[in-house]
């Protein structure tokens, strides 16, 4: 597989294996002994080659010229207006979508902390799907091969170094935005009461990818498609609503989100008024 023409998949690999190496998180919950690995240290998907079938489940990316593209158009030069402002540091952290950072994306939505040693089992809930919800964007990702609008603009990304890779991997639909929806929609599953604040996170998220340049709208809005799809395939998986059950259990204990870092994010989110 080459980093250069999957950049999520690759992303995935890197994401995973990051504290592959940690010596200091605890040894993994008896259950997870048995998770099947992408390679060692790094845990798959649920689904497997069962994922859903993103070309069939999105339409065609908007046609250059078309009412569609002029929307995308007009969306790309209002995020970027907000690039250099706090909407655009929280853009770029969600870019990362490196564990243990991007576990911690709806800590505050949640209003719980989320780390590999307090919450192990929420943790790798998060390894899994991000896994499932990724990969399931790519036949469509492949089929497509839509240039990302810092490539169409001539412009940067708010994540430079990831540039060369990005220039040769499908812009739609968004796997991050994808990843950011699955995991709120599952979120929800596992609290419910917190659902507007988790839902709003995971819409933030996939929008961090306009701001950032990476994508267009409609790649957004496709990523959400495909999230949707992938964890409705999910609940079909006996093996992840044993999980979601678990998780419950281990979130009734696990210790409050920071409160200093919430209110920072609150103001990262607010984004001008009828931007997206």
């Amino acid at each position: 597989m080459s980093c250069g023409r999957l950049a999520i998949a690759c992303a995935l690999a890197v994401a995973l294996s990051s504290c592959a190496g940690d010596a200091t998180r605890p040894p993994p919950p008896a259950s997870a002994a048995k998770v099947p690995e992408l390679k060692p240290g790094i845990p798959a998907g649920y689904l497997g080659r069962s994922l859903p079938d993103s070309l069939a489940l999105v339409s065609p990316p908007p046609a250059e010229g078309s009412a569609g593209f002029a929307q995308d158009q007009a969306v790309h030069t209002a995020a970027q207006a907000l690039r250099s402002g706090p909407r655009g540091t929280l853009a770029t952290s969600d870019a990362d979508l490196r564990f243990p950072h991007a576990a911690r994306t709806f800590e505050c939505a949640l209003g719980k902390s989320i780390t590999p040693q307090a919450t192990p089992r929420l943790y790798l809930l998060l390894q899994r799907s991000m896994v499932d919800a990724g990969m399931a964007t790519y036949n469509a990702k492949n089929h497509y091969n839509r240039q990302r609008p810092f490539v169409h603009f001539s412009e940067t990304t708010c994540t430079p170094d990831e540039e060369a890779a990005l220039r040769k991997d499908g812009s739609y639909p968004s796997g991050h935005t994808a990843i950011g929806w699955a995991w709120a929609l599952i979120l929800v599953q596992v609290a419910p009461e917190r659902a507007d604040a988790l839902l709003a996170r995971g819409r933030s998220f996939g929008e961090s990818r306009l701001v950032c340049n990476a994508h267009w709208q409609s790649d957004v809005l496709a990523g959400r498609m495909v999230a949707s799809a992938a964890v409705a395939r999910l609940n079909a998986d006996d093996t992840f609503l044993a999980d979601v059950d678990v998780v419950r259990q281990e979130l009734q204990q696990a210790a409050p989100a920071d409160a200093a870092r919430c209110a920072t994010e609150a103001d990262q989110m607010a984004a001008i008024p009828g931007t997206f």
